[in-house]
């Protein structure tokens, strides 16, 4: 607000008083009275049923995620990558769960790897598999699910590639 604008306000404020001299001032009373407008019971409601999410929504933090709402989720969200970001970060939410990728995710993701021409992420792929099963037996059948789907996309394994620095252990089916 300018000084000329304050300047105003405070005049307006102010009137003088006919008895004394102009340059007597005292300060005017000014009352307003303020309307208040109703807010309508549609904007906001204080009842605790009116707060609360309805139940299963997935927009809910608290909201139990099923496997098959989690892998569809991310086979969409592997779907729409358009770069190498966006790919690595759905990997690292994708793993950062407490479960195993299911086939269909980890295909949508090596898809997105071709499509953003990154071949160490479609390898690394695999190492997060590898990180995140229990034994070495369930690695293994991800790796003959996903045969064709490597030989198609011509991902090499990292044991394959680096065969001595595996720990000894040959865990390719093949």
């Amino acid at each position: 607000m300018s000084s000329v604008a304050f300047a105003r306000i405070a005049r307006a404020r102010l009137c003088c008083n006919p008895t004394t001299s102009p340059s007597a001032y005292r300060l005017r009373p000014t009352t307003r009275v303020q309307s208040v407008q109703p807010v309508g019971a549609a904007c906001f409601s204080t009842r605790p049923s009116a707060l609360r999410m309805p139940e299963g929504d997935a927009h809910d933090p608290h909201h139990e995620e099923s496997f098959e709402e989690f892998t569809a989720r991310y086979e969409k969200e592997f779907d729409q990558v358009q770069d190498v970001f966006e790919l690595q970060r759905n990997l690292n939410n994708a793993f950062a769960y407490d479960l195993v990728p299911s086939t269909s995710v980890i295909t949508a993701a090596l898809r997105a790897a071709r499509r953003v021409n990154d071949f160490p992420t479609a390898v690394r792929v695999f190492e997060g598999i590898r990180a995140k099963v229990e034994n070495v037996h369930q690695y293994n059948e991800y790796l003959t699910e996903l045969q064709s789907m490597r030989e198609e996309m011509g991902v090499v394994l990292k044991e394959d590639l680096f065969p001595n620095t595996m720990g000894g252990e040959r865990t390719n089916p093949a």
